[in-house]
């Protein structure tokens, strides 16, 4: 019934990433809050704010697949200890951006596209690494955890940001995430030396269009793709957060809202040993993004922080459900010499809807209401995933390989 931490004893290297990448999660949270805080604070405007996710898709977009290519042919852990460096000195940027009498709005949104363009190449190597460390039975245990490390950072993280925040400005949240990189560059360094991938003929495009290939060629993944931009796209309202704190409270109650999606997902990964006797992981994945759709929807009427943060609770439990089930079939699925191309694409797809959502939250608002682009969005989701599933019945059926087999 509860969650399976075997994993984290019975491989040490594992262990260390895990711990490691724990530490900055929790960081990248804090600053997570502060980036759409701070440009709020500045601007005042919505729409900017939701742009500020446009600066990062780009380099989504450009490096995510670049990034997966390269994480099959180089050193995976050296280069997360790089792309580790590198992220500490962007976010190094952000604080000393922050300490300046008037910071600089444009500076925040260059800084914000290259810290993403470093993730492209950070995420798919710490993927690939995750699903080399472990045994294929204990996929869907590392699953749970990594749903467990994220939904415990970004509730711990967005809400220590929201009182760092209040209390020391966001100069202060950016300096906490320097801090935790630190953290886990030692973490890292400490782990085992990985052998190198063996050498490819071919040249990295090449790499990337096999990628593509592979990843067209399988309905499960593409199904899995699909969702999770479609519910992302239409029903993402965390560019709206500064925005509905203002109205409950301020620095800390935007802490509060940041981490409500992540406390719903804590609960619901606690409660996950269940998730193995699932047979049919398609359905799961759909189910679960309409639930988060129905959720949001309801967010729009809140006009409490308590209702809010209840929406939010339950909307990410439901979207805990979808992303685990993804990541059981990814694992099922795409063998490990394809894991870090498909990690990019993966990355693609889940961060894609998110920001994409943002943008569309953000405008809607400034040419509405808050609560009207939330309400709108939860409906459009519901239809849209829907809509989705019925033109893919190949992923609706998708059956768990161990059971089909057993």
């Amino acid at each position: 019934m509860f969650i399976n931490i075997k994993p984290l004893t019975k491989y040490r290297d594992f262990r260390l990433l895990y711990i490691g990448q724990f530490l900055s999660f929790i960081g990248s949270m804090v600053t997570y809050v502060a980036i759409p805080y701070e440009v709020y604070d500045l601007t005042k405007d919505n729409k900017i704010v939701g742009l500020v996710s446009i600066a990062q898709l780009i380099p989504v977009i450009l490096f995510g697949i670049i990034g997966g290519a390269y994480a099959d042919r180089l050193n995976r852990r050296k280069l997360l200890l790089v792309s580790e460096v590198l992220m500490c000195l962007l976010i190094s940027i952000f604080a000393w951006n922050a300490f300046r009498d008037v910071p600089s709005v444009p500076l925040i949104f260059v800084t914000v596209f290259l810290l993403q363009s470093v993730v492209g190449f950070h995420r798919p190597a710490m993927d690939a690494l995750n699903q080399k460390m472990v045994e294929p039975e204990d996929y869907a245990a590392i699953g749970a955890l990594g749903s467990f490390r994220w939904s415990v950072g970004a509730i711990i993280g967005p809400a220590l940001g929201g009182l760092i925040i209040a209390k020391f400005g966001v100069k202060g949240a950016y300096l906490f995430d320097v801090v935790t990189f630190m953290g886990a560059l030692i973490c890292i360094f400490l782990m085992k030396k990985t052998p190198n991938p063996e050498k490819r003929e071919h040249s990295p495009l090449q790499d990337i269009k096999e990628g593509l290939r592979f990843a067209v060629s399988k309905p499960e993944l593409i199904g899995t793709y699909l969702i999770d931009i479609v519910a992302m796209l239409f029903a993402f309202p965390v560019a709206l957060f500064p925005a509905m704190a203002e109205g409950f409270g301020g620095a800390k109650a935007a802490g509060i809202l940041f981490s409500g999606m992540a406390t719903g997902a804590m609960i619901m990964t606690l409660l996950s040993g269940w998730s193995g006797k699932v047979k049919f992981h398609g359905r799961a994945v759909v189910i679960a993004a309409m639930l988060w759709a129905v959720f949001i929807f309801f967010l729009g009427f809140a006009h409490s922080l308590p209702v809010a943060f209840i929406c939010l609770v339950m909307a990410g439990a439901a979207d805990m459900l979808s992303g685990l089930f993804r990541g059981i079939i990814w694992n099922q699925t795409v063998p490990n010499e394809l894991r870090g191309r498909l990690s990019g694409i993966e990355m693609i797809s889940y961060m894609s809807g998110p920001l994409l959502g943002n943008a569309r939250a953000g405008y809607i608002a400034s040419v509405s209401s808050v609560s009207t682009s939330i309400m709108s969005g939860g409906v459009i989701c519901f239809i849209a995933v829907f809509l989705t599933a019925l033109c893919l019945p190949k992923f609706w059926g998708y059956v768990d390989k161990a059971k089909a087999t057993s």
